[in-house]
């Protein structure tokens, strides 16, 4: 993974943590990681907790964002949030798996969100 992808992708998970803010979500952890792997974002909105995975892209011009959770990932995710809640004592949480979608690129050092979306309940445990 080169710089340019990884300094996209926290840009992108900046700005849809700051989009989940204002849409009334409190971030609970960011980058929650384990030996399974890593969670992006975890949230609580209303009686859910939310467990996020923020993808980012320059444009649409290989598909949108979220067909890259595919199944393999979605797996992935059901696994660390399991874990986490077992971990936090958390156990007979209402739960939900939301992917944001970002949209935009970094020109010269300033960002250019063309769009940030999120697609809640976007796949089940």
């Amino acid at each position: 993974m080169t710089v340019y992808k990884k300094q996209i992708g926290a840009l992108g998970e900046q700005e849809a943590a700051n989009y989940l803010i204002k849409n009334h979500y409190t971030i609970i952890d960011k980058n929650f990681r384990c030996r399974l792997g890593e969670i992006d974002i975890i949230a609580r909105e209303g009686e859910y907790i939310v467990f996020i995975e923020v993808k980012t892209r320059k444009d649409c011009r290989f598909g949108i964002p979220a067909e890259a959770v595919d199944y393999y990932k979605r797996n992935k995710i059901i696994q660390i949030a399991q874990y986490y809640l077992m971990q936090k004592r958390m156990h007979g949480r209402n739960i939900r798996f939301d992917v944001v979608e970002v949209i935009g690129c970094v020109t010269g050092h300033k960002p250019d969100i063309k769009s940030v979306r999120v697609i809640k309940n976007a796949f089940q445990a």
